[in-house]
């Protein structure tokens, strides 16, 4: 058998250039360094590698040479096109060295510069049976860099996705006959989208709270539905089978897309004019973020370069629990998904009743302020409750993925958010606060709440009318607002973050925007997009008329009770919604992070309508949350076009599930509001304290009574802060050009400055005990483990991401039901949860949020008049 197959390499990582030869034939064992170092010497641009086995070829000129195991490198791929004309060759591809933005910008397949694209496997690979596992060929070392050449490729780029990760997760093929829209799907799915929506809605006011993930569903349904297979009899009641068979992968997709749509607690609950108000606003809020990503999906969805990590953690579980072989590339030995899925679970759900239960200071691990526990200073660097965490040792799952699973997230993306936690909580916050720019010693460094001047919690009920309106009066008699250092950097980085991601978005994403305008979905250069067009499409018009009507429901409900919200603000808050639902969620679907619209709308309305809290609320609901909503039912049609679910199937269950969450989580509320004494008062005594509500509530204040005016106008203690919006438009212009004229420096093309600004958008309450471990298991994982031992990761990574956080989840779900809900938390009062492991946080200045200053009993810091 004769091959000549393609050259794989990082782009601009090999200086290999051949200009005046023709041809380089050597016998197979000494292709290697030497050869490479030739190479090198002389330069060449383009290479073309065939591999021969005992035949002829015929070379450009006519001439037939024997060539008898031996490597052939054509430096002109014309002769390889012409040995291929000749039949002597089976397959021909060449391959540019050097290539550029403007071959890129040629080739269908790619139509930005996506960093995700630069870890190929070639460049990835270290050993031999991990490149054998890939390529299923051998392969010839070139160097002592680790780049490598391979001949025959298993995989051409028309019959798997370009994407490595894509390929380890997702299956490049499908089989329309599986059952998917069943009866069983259906009514496992309604029941889903109510118990997920429901427990988490019940939970929601309660502190300590608990959410149930869309990883929960995916393991809780799935034995339902192999129980319902094995014992529902297989007949038919009015021409529909009650039992259709074995329980199918689609089908679970299908029910646990219902369960997730909905499964976070809408914003909309908050805003209270009664039962018919709220539902029509949390319809119009799920529905029209759902129309507007069906309108956005053949810019985020429909291009294999929009690869949405997270799901890929999903589809991989999805394959272990269905498939005896795994979807995707790699052969590698060992135990399969399915035993290393159920040993990974097991593990992680026992080892969390350690940090979460037994051991608890073990979760943060702030040993350094053990030691100290009453030097505020100490205590602000390394605490974590109120500090910035630099103990950074943790042995709590659940706490290295707050931000997100790192074995998801590409290494490219964890870096760029490692590097602007490091400049900013590490670098210039200490800076800050340490120097009492902004009064910061008066307050702890690091903590969401809003402080007086005299260091106590901002009392907001001083300054507001019963109306809710401003009362300017009282304001000057009380005091003007402050934030802790960590909270006003923050607010700064979400100011640079949201102008840095239209300049980046403008900048990198306008060709593949004009791009997939025009392109459709058979014209995509992707194996799944082709297999999704087997399928009845969704028709635009749709998605068009679910968005009229939703927007219908959104104005009744706006001008039909008295929320003092004009309709014009409406309007412009579903314009923003618009406006950055694509450029956002490129860069979510390329880093796994996603930039907020939080601080941006409550910015927008703060300024124009100001003294309204509930104007502020709506206007954050309808564009901030919206978008949100979007990116969500965004991110659930990647899930079904990577699992081939009919597009017209998902639309109904999305739009299904999202009606059915919505009413559910209201009837909830309702109950828990009719029902609970003292629901939402500090001192209710079975922790229903409603703390989410009350961050939701104190941010209405804040932006929609007190205003950003009294902010971070000229002359206010922020003003400072909206220098950041020019330093987000300036970062991704510097770095887009030079990295165009240095392109030798690979790593330049890496910096994203929307997720550098954005990707801190947990501090607070995150801090470097999150950061810090999630950027290094990143590290290990998605840049060693992938680069060196590839098949390993090819197999393992995402099902073991997806065994991590189930076994948290369940873990999480059995202590609290057993251990902390019964007997009003207090089970083990006086035992377990007062031993020294589980106390020894409760007695620093770190948990305690002592300032490094105080003010004596009538004194104040800050100005001394303010407006």
């Amino acid at each position: 058998m004769r091959y000549c197959g393609p050259v794989e390499m990082a782009r601009r990582s090999l200086p290999l250039r051949l200009r005046n030869a023709t041809q380089i034939s050597v016998p197979r064992i000494f292709l290697s360094t030497a050869t490479l170092y030739l190479a090198s010497i002389i330069g060449y641009s383009q290479l073309a590698i065939c591999f021969v086995g005992p035949s002829s070829l015929m070379l450009s000129g006519g001439e037939e040479k024997e060539l008898v195991s031996t490597v052939t490198v054509f430096v002109d791929a014309e002769d390889c096109i012409k040995a291929v004309d000749s039949g002597s060759l089976k397959f021909v591809e060449s391959s540019s060295f050097d290539s550029t933005d403007a071959d890129i910008d040629k080739n269908p397949d790619y139509d930005f510069d996506d960093p995700n694209l630069e870890k190929s496997p070639i460049e990835s690979i270290a050993d031999e049976e991990d490149h054998a596992s890939v390529f299923g060929t051998s392969f010839f070392p070139l160097c002592p860099l680790g780049i490598c050449l391979t001949g025959l490729y298993d995989h051409r780029p028309e019959d798997d996705s370009p994407y490595p990760e894509v390929r380890s997760a997702v299956a490049n093929s499908d089989d329309p006959s599986i059952p998917v829209s069943t009866l069983r799907s259906w009514v496992l799915g309604i029941i889903w989208a109510m118990i997920i929506p429901g427990l988490n809605q019940f939970f929601f006011f309660r502190y300590p709270s608990l959410t149930l993930t869309g990883i929960f569903a995916q393991l809780t349904v799935f034995p339902v539905g192999r129980a319902l297979a094995r014992f529902v009899p297989r007949v038919k009641v009015l021409g529909i089978p009650l039992n259709p068979g074995p329980f199918s992968i689609k089908e679970h997709v299908l029910i646990t897309i219902m369960a997730t749509v909905g499964a976070s607690s809408a914003y909309a609950t908050d805003i209270d004019f009664g039962f018919g108000h709220q539902w029509m606003m949390i319809m119009s809020t799920q529905l029209i973020g759902f129309s507007i990503g069906g309108i956005a999906r053949r810019f985020l969805v429909q291009p294999p370069s929009m690869i949405w990590p997270t799901n890929l953690v999903t589809c991989a579980l999805f394959n272990t629990l269905h498939a005896h072989t795994y979807a995707g590339i790699g052969h590698r030995a060992g135990i399969g998904r399915e035993a290393f899925f159920l040993y990974a679970f097991i593990g992680s759900f026992c080892w969390y009743f350690v940090p979460g239960y037994l051991f608890t200071a073990l979760s943060t691990f702030t040993w350094v302020t053990w030691m100290a526990p009453n030097s505020v200073p100490i205590n602000e660097m390394f605490g974590y409750v109120h500090g910035m965490g630099m103990s950074v040792i943790t042995f709590d799952w659940a706490q290295i993925a707050y931000i997100s699973s790192p074995l998801a997230t590409p290494w490219w993306a964890e870096a760029n958010v490692f590097a602007g936690f490091v400049l900013a909580y590490w670098i210039i916050v200490p800076a800050l606060h340490f120097t009492d720019v902004w009064y910061g010693k008066y307050m702890p460094i690091s903590s969401r709440g809003a402080y007086d001047n005299t260091g106590a919690s901002y009392n907001v009920t001083r300054i507001i009318n019963p109306d809710t309106t401003f009362n300017e009066e009282q304001y000057q008699a009380y005091s003007p607002l402050f934030l802790s250092t960590t909270f006003a950097m923050s607010y700064g980085l979400s100011f640079a973050s949201i102008t840095a991601t239209v300049t980046h978005s403008f900048l990198y994403f306008r060709a593949h925007i004009m791009r997939h305008s025009r392109l459709s979905l058979q014209e995509q250069p992707d194996i799944h997009a082709r297999l999704m067009s087997n399928y009845l499409q969704v028709p635009s018009w749709w998605y068009a008329i679910v968005f009229i009507t939703m927007f219908i429901f959104g104005a009744v409900s706006i001008e039909l009770w008295d929320t003092k919200f004009p309709i014009h603000f409406f309007v412009l808050a579903l314009v923003i919604s618009f406006l950055y639902v694509i450029p956002v969620g490129i860069i979510q679907a390329i880093t796994n992070q996603q930039i907020s619209l939080n601080v941006f709308t409550e910015l927008i309305i703060g300024f124009a309508h100001p003294g309204r809290p509930v104007s502020m609320m709506l206007f954050k609901t309808y564009g901030y949350v919206t978008m949100t909503q979007a990116l969500q039912f965004t991110s659930d049609f990647k899930l079904g076009h990577y699992m081939k679910i009919p597009p017209r199937t998902m639309f109904l269950a999305q739009i299904l599930a999202a009606v059915i969450a919505g009413t559910t989580q209201l009837g909830v509320q309702t109950w828990l509001f009719s029902n609970i004494e003292d629901i939402c008062t500090p001192d209710q005594k079975d922790g229903w304290t409603c703390p989410s509500t009350e961050v939701f509530g104190t941010a209405s204040v804040i932006w929609g009574v007190i205003g950003p005016s009294r902010q971070l106008s000229r002359g206010q203690i922020y003003y400072a802060l909206v220098f950041c919006f020019i330093v987000g438009v300036v970062c991704p212009v510097l770095a887009y050009y030079i990295s165009r004229k240095f392109r030798r420096n690979g790593w330049l093309s890496y910096l994203t400055f929307p997720i550098i600004f954005s990707g801190t958008g947990y501090m607070p309450p995150a801090s470097a005990v999150n950061y810090v471990p999630w950027a290094a298991v990143g590290f290990i994982f998605q840049f060693y483990i992938r680069r060196y031992h590839f098949s390993w990761w090819t197999k393992y990574n995402y099902v073991l991401s997806a065994a991590l956080d189930g076994g948290v989840a369940f873990s999480a779900v059995a202590i609290y039901f057993c251990l902390n809900y019964p007997m009003g938390g207090k089970i083990g009062e006086h035992g377990i949860k007062s031993w020294w492991g589980n106390a020894v946080v409760s007695g620093t200045a770190d948990y305690k949020g002592i300032p490094m200053r105080t003010v004596a009993e009538g004194e104040y810091f800050g100005p001394r008049t303010w407006s």
